[in-house]
C-alpha cells in the first residue's frame, strides 16, 4: 500500500487501537496451547463455578473448567471462522460480481435477480435451516456462513467494475487486443479491489457474531469444543450464581467485534479518494 494510505492510516487512532486488539487476538488464538493456564477441556469437580481468583482470574464454570483459557481457545474458534467463511464469500463474491459487471445483459440480469432472491430471505434463518439438515461442527459453520454472505461482495464488485471497465486504461487494454481474463483480473480487479478488502475486515466481524449466536443456540461448535458462544449458554443456565460466565466471553466478543470495525472503517476512510490530511 502507498505511503499517503499509512499515513492517513495512524492520524485515525480509533483505527490503530482496533489494530492493535486484531494483532493481539490473533496472536492469542496462534499460541493459544502455550500461553493458557490450564488445559480448556481439565474438568476440576473441587473448583466447580469458582468466582475470579488469582489462580482463575476469569473464574470455572459449571464443570470446574478454567473460563481465561476456554476463551483464549475459543478465540481460535471465532477467528478461524471469520476468516474461513469471509474467504469463501469474497471468493464467491469477487467471481460473479466481475462476471456481471464486466460483460452486462442478460448474465447481469440473472447473477442480479438471483442475488436479489438471496437478499430478500432473512441470513441468519437461512442459516438455521441449512445447518438443520447438516451434522453440527465448525466446517460446516464456515462453510454454511461462507455461502450464506456472497451477496454484499458481489454488489460491491459489481459497481467498481461498472466504473473501471469504461476508463482510459481499459479502454486501451481491449484496443491492443488484450482478452477479457486479462482485462478483468489484471487491469481491473486490481483498482476494484480496495472496497473488497475493507468489505472482508468488516465481513469478520459479521462472522465471529454468527457464529457465536450458532454456538450459543446449540447448534455451532459442540461442547466440549471452547467457543465463546457455548460459554454464554453456560452463563445463561447459572447467570444468577455465576455473572463471571456471561460477562468475561461477552466481553471478548464485544471487544473483537468492535476492533475489527473499528480497523474496517480505518482502511475504508484511508483509501477513500475523498479523504484529506
Amino acid at each position: 500500500m502507498s505511503n499517503t494510505f499509512w499515513k492517513r492510516f495512524k492520524y485515525n487512532k480509533l483505527a490503530v487501537l482496533g489494530g492493535i486488539v486484531v494483532i493481539c487476538l490473533v496472536t492469542f488464538a496462534i499460541f493459544a496451547p502455550h500461553i493458557t493456564p490450564y488445559n480448556p477441556n481439565s474438568i476440576n469437580v473441587q473448583h466447580i463455578l469458582e468466582p475470579p481468583t488469582t489462580s482463575h482470574p476469569f473464574g470455572t464454570d459449571d464443570l470446574g473448567r478454567d473460563i481465561l483459557s476456554r476463551i483464549i481457545w475459543g478465540s481460535r474458534i471465532s477467528l478461524s471462522v471469520g476468516f474461513v467463511a469471509v474467504g469463501i464469500s469474497t471468493f464467491i463474491g469477487v467471481i460473479l460480481g466481475a462476471i456481471t459487471g464486466y460483460y452486462g445483459g442478460w448474465i447481469d440480469r440473472i447473477i442480479m435477480r438471483f442475488v436479489d432472491i438471496m437478499l430478500s430471505i432473512p441470513t441468519f434463518f437461512l442459516l438455521l435451516a441449512v445447518i438443520a439438515f447438516l451434522e453440527p461442527g465448525i466446517s460446516n459453520i464456515m462453510i454454511v456462513i461462507g455461502l450464506t454472505s456472497w451477496m454484499g461482495v458481489t454488489r460491491l464488485v459489481r459497481a467498481e467494475f461498472l466504473s473501471v471497465k469504461e476508463r482510459e486504461f481499459t479502454q486501451s487494454a481491449r484496443a491492443i487486443g488484450a482478452g477479457d481474463m486479462r482485462i478483468i483480473f489484471r487491469h481491473i480487479l486490481p483498482n476494484a479491489i480496495a472496497p473488497v478488502l475493507v468489505s472482508a475486515v468488516l465481513g469478520v466481524a459479521g462472522a465471529i457474531l454468527v457464529e457465536s449466536a450458532l454456538s450459543f443456540l446449540g447448534i455451532g461448535v459442540q461442547p466440549p469444543t471452547a467457543s465463546w458462544g457455548n460459554i454464554l449458554t453456560i452463563g445463561k443456565d447459572n447467570i444468577e450464581i455465576a455473572w463471571w460466565l456471561s460477562v468475561f466471553p461477552g466481553l471478548a466478543i464485544l471487544i473483537t467485534v468492535l476492533a475489527y470495525n473499528l480497523l474496517g472503517e480505518g482502511i475504508r476512510d484511508a483509501i477513500d479518494p475523498r479523504m484529506k490530511m
